[in-house]
């Protein structure tokens, strides 16, 4: 009734708003943080749905698609509709659907068939949840798009748990942000006394420690917190011991170990008290009698976690990667990892990063394939103020500036546009950039690291990769196999996730039996060690294991079985399976045992033993 009020008409098959590129790149700028938390949960999506006809949509408060993820023969079809980027979904432009409910309303919704207004969009089936902001506020909707013969509630719950992840990162994220303010506040504030200042536990482990401090000592952050007081300050114990029997220590002259030598300064020690009135930290303040050392490394403005030791393999080939990997981290070269989506190449990435010289500088990890190609420039080379409409006052450092001295990870490279390309290989060329909107060039010392699940060389070819930027970035190549080719990993694998996991969830671990351990070792793995993982915290959660894990012949992801004691032995897992198998080919003997890999007269013979009838 609204849509006829509005004067929309059932044969209408484009939005009645689309907006152009200018005002579309407001939008991108406006909503710059919702594009890039909610892009990797559509591919996600995307993933899930794979070969099914479906695509992923995402909009602002208004309606307006800010982003289209799907394989491209489903995006086609949505193009040739005007479902793109600028178009309006909201209920005024284009009748009842998913996503015009979604932006109105707080709960979930599918729309199938017959419940569009449009006829044209009779052939859908979508299913959409709206994203809010912490204070609750609609600021856009998730969609999931497809014909209408795959509609499924389980769609519909797959959006609204994707939506509801989105809306804590974005949250999650937002409370980071403000820790960071604050932190960035008081270290600023610290930073900008013209002496040295650090805090420390009782047992001299620094927990703090200014920039003026960092200079004296000539030590890295790093390097510092892991010496602590001890071996800075030859009077640690005798200050310490004095403070613990109340007594203060003013301006005294003390021996400071520096990277260089032992140098004289002021100490005052300052002691901070708990609510029982122990001391648990100490404030030291020291006053500059010789000149300053200079300050030793920077501040990092992004972080590697991983590194080589945490790298599980009793794989001889996977062990002379890590190898091969230690070898080149000290080079200044470009590296290329390939290998298939869950083989570990950020795990790798990082782990070169901390194992080469670079490892006290940022590490800067950008996905290329999860940021729509409107911002992906804006995002590696950063803008200056006033470059276009929108633009961040101040102007925006991009991720190349950030990772200067340090490391810049570019994780699915293939996907990158190619007049991209074009601009990436004059920064490996020139080691320069330009922020959009400026001519000036920065010179960035970023050592830059590739990674791609798809074979470049087949994509230079096929015109959709650059040859020559090709060669600049495989210049050091690293290929990862994958899981089912180091299968003797599994079992080691299993027992460090199961631990880590269950310890991360707060759960009990699960005991695999070894008749189980059999199925895990000789599945396939296509999504690798990340699917491994998943299937963990599924046992972990439900102390069930998915059937397709079971056989190869049961691909069926809806199904599970349960662990417990009742079918840890290997006959109930073939039993349950034939079941299956016959209900599902109507009790037909031939075509069963074919199914099955086995004769008739072994499937009779089990049938007999099972006694299934």
């Amino acid at each position: 009734m609204r849509c006829e009020q509005y004067g929309l008409r059932r044969d209408q098959v484009f939005s009645s708003k689309i907006i152009g590129t200018e005002e579309l790149q407001k939008k991108y700028v406006q909503n710059r943080d919702l594009i890039l938390n909610a892009a990797p949960f559509m591919e996600q999506l995307c993933s899930f749905v794979k070969g099914s006809g479906f695509f992923a949509l995402l909009t602002d408060s208004e309606g307006c698609i800010l982003n289209a993820v799907g394989e491209e023969s489903i995006l086609e079809v949505a193009s040739e509709m005007k479902m793109i980027p600028g178009a309006y979904m909201d209920e005024q432009n284009m009748g009842t659907n998913a996503m015009s409910i979604a932006i109105n309303q707080i709960e979930p919704v599918q729309i199938s068939a017959q419940q569009h207004f449009v006829t044209a969009y009779h052939k859908w089936t979508c299913s959409a949840a709206s994203i809010k902001d912490s204070q609750g506020k609609i600021i856009g909707a998730l969609d999931l798009t497809g014909y209408k013969e795959g509609a499924h509630l389980h769609t519909l719950g797959m959006v609204a748990a994707a939506s509801n992840a989105i809306e804590h990162m974005m949250n999650a994220k937002k409370s980071n942000r403000d820790l960071t303010l604050t932190k960035k506040h008081m270290e600023t504030v610290l930073n900008s006394i013209p002496t040295g200042i650090i805090s420390c536990d009782i047992d001299g482990k620094i927990k703090s420690i200014n920039h003026k401090a960092l200079d004296i000592f000539g030590f890295s952050e790093f390097e510092i917190k892991n010496l602590g007081m001890v071996a800075l300050v030859d009077s640690w114990h005798t200050i310490k011991n004095s403070l613990v029997s109340g007594k203060s220590t003013q301006s005294e002259d003390v021996y400071l170990n520096t990277s260089k030598s032992k140098v004289l300064y002021s100490l005052s020690a300052y002691p901070m008290y708990n609510s029982n009135e122990d001391i648990i930290e100490i404030v030291f303040v020291l006053e500059e009698i010789k000149k300053v050392r200079k300050l030793a490394g920077k501040m990092m403005s992004g972080q590697a976690y991983y590194t080589f030791d945490k790298i599980i393999t009793v794989n001889e080939k996977f062990l002379k990667t890590v190898e091969y990997a230690k070898k080149i981290a000290d080079s200044k070269s470009t590296v290329l990892i390939m290998g298939e989506s869950g083989t570990g190449k950020e795990l790798f990435a990082q782990s070169i990063h901390n194992y080469s010289s670079r490892m006290d500088e940022p590490f800067i990890a950008v996905n290329c394939g999860a940021i729509p190609r409107e911002l992906i420039e804006s995002e590696l080379f950063g803008y200056e103020e006033g470059a276009f409409t929108g633009a961040k006052k101040g102007g925006y450092a991009g991720k190349f500036e950030m990772a200067d001295e340090g490391t810049i990870f570019l994780d699915e490279i293939g996907e990158m546009p190619i007049d991209m390309q074009t601009k990436l290989l004059r920064v490996i060329e020139e080691g320069t950039i330009s922020r959009i909107g400026s001519t000036r060039t920065i010179n960035v010392n970023a050592r830059i690291i590739g990674a791609t699940n798809r074979d470049l060389a087949e994509e230079v070819k096929k015109g959709n990769f650059r040859k020559d930027l090709y060669y600049r970035l495989n210049v050091v190549p690293l290929n990862l196999i994958p899981l089912r080719d180091r299968r003797e990993d599994i079992a080691p694998l299993v027992k460090n996730l199961m631990h880590r996991i269950s310890s991360k969830l707060g759960k009990h671990e699960v005991e695999i039996p070894e008749e189980y351990m059999k199925y895990l070792a000789n599945y396939d793995w296509p999504g690798n060690v990340r699917e491994l993982e998943n299937v963990l915290e599924l046992m972990i959660n439900t102390e069930t294991i998915p059937g397709y894990i079971l056989s190869n012949n049961c691909a069926c992801p809806d199904e599970y079985v349960e662990i417990n004691e009742d079918c840890y032995r290997i006959e109930f897992v073939e039993k349950q399976h034939i079941i299956k198998v016959l209900s599902k080919l109507s009790n037909n003997i031939t075509m069963a045992s074919k199914a099955l890999g086995v004769s008739r007269c072994t499937l009779y013979r089990k049938m007999k033993e099972y006694g299934i009838s």
